[in-house]
């Protein structure tokens, strides 16, 4: 791979290093939602669909990791 590929993947990193850290803060932002709500609504289907998406956002963060990793892996060789 030369120089300039390298670079734009690198670019590309950062880009989803960035677009990781958004959804970290988000996922604090529900999370924290969540937790200040009565118990009585995190046990009902509002509180259950706020678990959900901190869960799926989590998910989501896990899966830029993979790709940034991936992504380094392949600059790397």
């Amino acid at each position: 791979m030369n120089k300039a590929r390298r670079k734009a993947i690198e670019e590309i990193i950062d880009q989803l290093g960035t677009l990781k850290e958004q959804i970290e803060s988000i996922t604090e932002e529900e999370q924290e939602a969540f937790d200040n709500l009565p118990e009585s609504i995190q046990y009902s289907e509002r509180g259950d669909a706020m678990s959900e998406a901190v869960s799926d956002l989590e998910d989501a963060s896990s899966s830029i990791d993979d790709v940034m990793s991936t992504l380094q892996d392949i600059i790397e060789r």
